[in-house]
């Protein structure tokens, strides 16, 4: 009889455990489902609210038109040069906001090196700095070297472009073609 109950408690211990982890589990993956779905023409744009590189509000809000958001150095600092190539304010008359996840660079290097660099740049960058902001940009669409554009139109996306190139960006947020070198 003892080892019934013994078998039972067993088998009892075994569920609830299981019991446990399946819970975990569904709680791990839950905020992960909030933003299964990325943006895409149609959806409304979620708020932002980051600081720029001078660590002032950079918010996106209903005038808007354009966000293009990159994730890797190199898309960024294509960017930064096809934007800084525009005359002074090209992001205020674009009504433009340039967000950069640089939540992955060691704080560190983040200090030292590249605040310095994006603070000399003549337009503002609302800046993705720790992981707690990540939740933020989680359902903006991203491809590996290239800069997502969004083409926002009464708070909603109108338009996503993935810009690999110069040339890319600058049809995707209508600039003139940068004159050729000789």
């Amino acid at each position: 009889m003892k080892m019934i109950t013994t078998r039972q408690s067993g088998s009892r211990a075994f569920w609830v455990a299981t019991l446990v982890a399946l819970l975990c589990t569904v709680a791990m993956l839950l905020p992960l489902a909030a933003h299964a779905a990325p943006l895409s023409a149609g959806s409304a744009m979620p708020p932002l609210s980051l600081n720029d590189q001078h660590d002032k509000p950079a918010p996106v809000g209903p005038s808007t038109r354009w966000v293009v958001f990159t994730a890797d150095k190199a898309v960024s600092d294509m960017v930064s040069a096809v934007l800084a190539a525009e005359p002074a304010g090209v992001a205020d008359r674009l009504r433009l906001v340039v967000v950069a996840d640089i939540s992955g660079m060691p704080a560190l290097v983040t200090r030292m090196f590249a605040l310095p660099k994006l603070r000399e740049l003549p337009f503002p960058i609302a800046l993705v700095r720790d992981p707690a902001q990540l939740t933020q940009v989680a359902d903006i669409p991203r491809l590996p070297g290239s800069a997502t554009v969004l083409r926002i139109e009464a708070g909603r996306v109108a338009q996503v472009v993935m810009a690999r190139q110069a040339g890319d960006l600058r049809a995707a947020l209508g600039l003139p073609a940068a004159p050729a070198t000789p």
